[in-house]
């Protein structure tokens, strides 16, 4: 649902409804990142309260509208809209989908199925990316792109409503074999405020999160519209604007087991440093080759961080109080995208793209860095055996 839009609706603002102001042009990403970081929170509590089951089929309801929406949209208005609708999609299923992995991977296995769990979106991103590019270079930006959406979201209902089984009973029988006091007696609030700000690894967690989305809000919005201008094709656009999930995806799958062998933290703060080194290498590129080493080396980093911090919230957090955690979490994370739509397309507005790139890379790094002084490392089996290295 995400890839029908990463190659094509930046093209679609600009050529179909002529906005020039990239802050203008950004507003379906802002809309986006808001909702989808609101029901990100919202997918928490609801999966604790009515079971995951429910609020996965609830959030594929959302999302059957948006393909159609996009197909028909007279002014952009309804693309806003229709991602709005998106983002709420997104927010109830993708979380749900990672809170049910943590209820069924035992604490030794969190990263693995965090690694699955994203490698599989992100792919999927990737593929339908690509293929939209493609679509949209021999049939047009509208309706060929998006009538893959609409398969994806119907596959998506009917996959959920007969083949998902529930998963918080899991969560229930943990919870009763785990020792802390003081997990089951913290409020919405306490929760809140712990995976935000005062929890070290939790608060460092999420301003990584939230830096992360950030720097995918203005590659996903403003790299096509500089590709453009360089004269690339559509085709070859589509096949840059894959490469990052690819990366991204692929990588989970070595990043998220390996982050249970070596701990979180390491993978953490390396990623994030090679996301800002991908970025300062975009926007100094100016050729297809360069910026396809860029994306690549930007999509390393991120898989090197997405399943690590998802797994290092299963880490920190008492199974009675972890699905609100991840919604905190989540919010956060996914507010990156409004904050990245927003930043860099004011300074793209007011300075250009590359200028926007540049700050956004030292975001970044800041990021990183930030988490190297602030985090502790949170994987069992790494905290025991530094306690049994250490004189």
């Amino acid at each position: 649902m995400l890839g029908q839009e990463r190659a094509v609706l930046p093209l679609l603002a600009e050529q179909t409804f002529h906005l020039t102001a990239y802050t203008a042009s950004l507003t379906y990403i802002l809309a986006f990142g808001i909702t989808k970081a609101a029901a990100n929170y919202f997918a928490g509590t609801w999966s604790d309260r009515y079971g995951r089951k429910p609020v996965l089929v609830a959030g594929w309801l959302v999302g059957l509208p948006v393909p159609l929406m996009l197909i028909f949209a007279p002014s952009w208005s309804w693309v806003v809209a229709a991602n709005v609708l998106l983002g709420i999609n997104q927010g109830l299923t993708w979380s749900v989908t990672v809170i049910m992995k943590i209820d069924l991977a035992g604490p030794q296995r969190r990263g693995l199925a965090m690694g699955l769990n994203e490698a599989a979106g992100y792919l999927a991103v990737a593929a339908t990316a690509m293929a939209t590019g493609y679509l949209a270079a021999g049939h047009g930006l509208r309706p060929a792109p998006f009538l893959v959406g609409a398969a994806y979201a119907a596959l998506g209902l009917g996959l959920s409503l007969m083949v998902v089984r529930e998963t918080r009973g899991h969560a229930h029988h943990e919870a009763t074999t785990t020792a802390q006091p003081t997990g089951p007696t913290l409020t919405s609030r306490q929760i809140f405020t712990r995976t935000s700000f005062t929890e070290p690894a939790l608060s460092s967690v999420s301003q990584a999160g939230l830096v992360n989305n950030a720097n995918d809000g203005l590659a996903w919005g403003l790299f096509p519209i500089l590709f453009a201008a360089h004269g690339l094709t559509i085709g070859q656009i589509g096949v840059l604007a894959s490469l990052l999930p690819a990366a991204w995806g692929a990588g989970q799958l070595a990043t998220g087991a390996a982050s249970d062998w070596y701990g979180r933290k390491p993978f953490i703060v390396a990623g994030m440093l090679l996301q800002a080194a991908a970025l300062a290498l975009t926007a100094l590129g100016t050729t297809f080759w360069i910026w396809a080493i860029a994306l690549s080396l930007l999509g390393a980093g991120t898989a090197m961080v997405y399943p690590t911090l998802l797994a290092a919230i299963g880490d920190v957090t008492h199974p009675t109080w972890r699905a609100r955690s991840v919604g905190v979490y989540r919010l956060w994370r996914d507010g990156g995208f409004a904050v990245g739509a927003l930043l860099s397309g004011v300074i793209a507005d007011l300075y250009g793209i590359t200028t926007a790139i540049w700050v956004v890379a030292a975001l970044t790094a800041a990021s990183g860095l930030l988490a190297a002084m602030r985090m502790y490392e949170t994987h069992p089996r790494t905290r025991t055996h530094s306690r049994r290295s250490t004189p």
